[in-house]
């Protein structure tokens, strides 16, 4: 009888996830030497299947299992780290965070905080909608920590409670040198661990990776 295929046996390591990776180790460690016990009784007698050949086998195996187990090991390890970051950010929340990023409008003017380039002799700030529709673009002085945003349109009408987005636009004379998204405070409502990530929820849910904070500040200071 021809020795019986073992590779067909042989666990995959990106079968469909079971319940635990060590539960489906055991089941498939069981039927590989189910599989292993038969190939050595029906092997030829002629021609007999040499010892070291089993043992590759076996070696083979076992450095599958060890792989899957350092895997297990390795997402244990980053979820670990990701706790671990979100309890240290616990008290970011109620505090207000700068960041380039989008900002809840409700009728109070927001605080902005551009950063033009250091060569720009004159900048502007451009505000859209959610929509990424342009509703206007005022100058600011270049070298201004902060800005306010009125939110009222060019007739004095406050415009509508949304989302909207600051760009900076950086000028040397009429050339733009540069445009970045405008950063801006906002109060940390929540810490949320995202797709192994550490996101901060702010005012009007408005989401920002932790690691694009640039400041931090206490909710009182203006």
């Amino acid at each position: 009888m021809e020795p019986t295929a073992l590779t067909q046996a042989a666990p995959s390591p990106t079968s469909q996830a079971a319940p635990s990776s060590r539960t489906v180790i055991s089941s498939d460690f069981e039927t590989f030497l189910k599989m292993l016990t038969v190939q050595m009784e029906n092997q030829d007698p002629l021609n007999p299947v040499e010892s070291t050949e089993y043992a590759t086998q076996l070696a083979t195996f076992s450095s599958v299992e060890q792989q899957v187990l350092t895997n297990d090991l390795l997402q244990a390890m980053i979820g670990q780290m990701g706790v671990g970051g979100m309890a240290q950010m616990a008290g970011w929340v109620g505090r207000e965070a700068r960041a380039a990023m989008p900002a809840r409008f409700d009728g109070d003017p927001i605080a902005l905080a551009p950063q033009p380039e250091p060569l720009a002799d004159r900048a502007e700030i451009v505000v859209r909608d959610a929509f990424g529709t342009e509703l206007e673009r005022f100058g600011i002085d270049p070298a201004a920590d902060t800005v306010t945003w009125s939110g009222t349109d060019w007739s004095g009408t406050t415009r509508p409670d949304g989302i909207y987005s600051f760009t900076t636009i950086s000028y040397q004379g009429d050339e733009v040198i540069a445009e970045t998204p405008t950063e801006l405070y906002a109060r940390v409502q929540e810490v949320r661990l995202q797709d192994g990530a550490t996101m901060l929820i702010l005012d009007g849910g408005v989401a920002v990776p932790a690691d694009d904070v640039t400041a931090l500040r206490s909710a009182e200071a203006l």
